[in-house]
């Protein structure tokens, strides 16, 4: 999986791994199945691999093809019917970025983010106001009207964490995030106390980075770790830039983050300390 293309949803994902293994499991080469469909063999690398979406036509003639019928081939094309719905922020498309939309997508289905963030407080921890202050200084030309849209395309987002089978969200922040204003005063102390208050939810781990850690493996940008109950899913990284996103899947990739990630945490404040870091900051914006 490359760079991150307009529209894949989770489903879509796993069901071009499903069409692959089916393929397989039935002795077929990519020649095979694009003379099923009359396409070439590109356009079936593509499915697989969701970088097109899945016409359930093309999917019922593959799975034909592969031997799969009944209540089997009914109940694929059902998930290919679910899959090419648009997702709940399919309405915020006006300001949601494609190269972002699968992230949103990722983040709504993970079981497990873990997430290291040097420059802001994460998304899913982040207040309306805060959020606002960032999104206006990336977003110097927006209006208030698309400004309201995108902070309430962030807390939407943010609804996950308090739902049925909520994700675990494991943080590493760097100190210094939590020193720099942003927004006005009131607002940071608004924000510390948003982060004081996540540290109670069982699903919430945060682990502040403070200075006196000194220089650690992870200190070359912005990422996040997404695992997944889904069988066939495997770790994903996302790790963004100015202009786009990366999205690795590979053994090697996500073991090196994660190999990282637990070597961060081990040099971070711990969770009971964190706190009291927040408490330390919270009494400085009082003083």
């Amino acid at each position: 999986m490359a760079e991150a293309r307009s529209g894949p949803t989770v489903g879509q994902i796993v069901l071009g791994l499903r069409l692959k293994e089916l393929r397989e499991r039935a002795g077929c080469s990519f020649a095979d199945a694009a003379a099923a469909l009359s396409v070439n063999t590109t356009t079936v690398r593509r499915m697989e691999k969701a970088e097109v979406g899945l016409k359930p036509l093309y999917v019922k003639a593959l799975l034909e093809r592969y031997g799969v019928s009944g209540d089997e081939g009914e109940s694929f094309l059902r998930l290919v019917d679910e899959a090419n719905r648009p997702g709940w922020w399919h309405r915020f498309r006006d300001v949601l970025p494609d190269w972002f939309s699968l992230y949103v997508s990722l983040e709504g289905e993970a079981s497990l983010i873990r997430a290291y963030e040097p420059h802001c407080v994460p998304g899913l921890l982040q207040t309306p106001a805060y959020a606002r202050a960032l999104l206006r200084t990336g977003f110097p030309g927006a209006s208030d009207e698309e400004l309201d849209r995108r902070v309430a395309l962030r807390m939407e987002r943010q609804e996950l964490l308090t739902r049925t089978r909520a994700p675990l969200l494991w943080a590493v922040v760097e100190e210094h995030v939590l020193r720099r204003r942003v927004g006005t005063s009131s607002e940071m102390l608004q924000q510390i106390d948003r982060l004081i208050e996540a540290t109670q939810l069982p699903n919430v781990t945060l682990q502040i980075m403070p200075f006196s850690a000194g220089p650690h493996p992870g200190m070359f940008g912005p990422f996040q770790l997404f695992r997944f109950e889904i069988p066939e899913l495997p770790d994903i990284i996302y790790a963004e830039s100015l202009t786009g996103a990366t999205y690795l899947d590979e053994r090697p990739d996500t073991v090196a983050y994660l190999e990282v990630l637990d070597r961060m945490g081990t040099q971070a404040a711990s969770a009971q300390d964190t706190e009291v870091i927040l408490g330390e900051i919270r009494k400085e914006l009082t003083a």
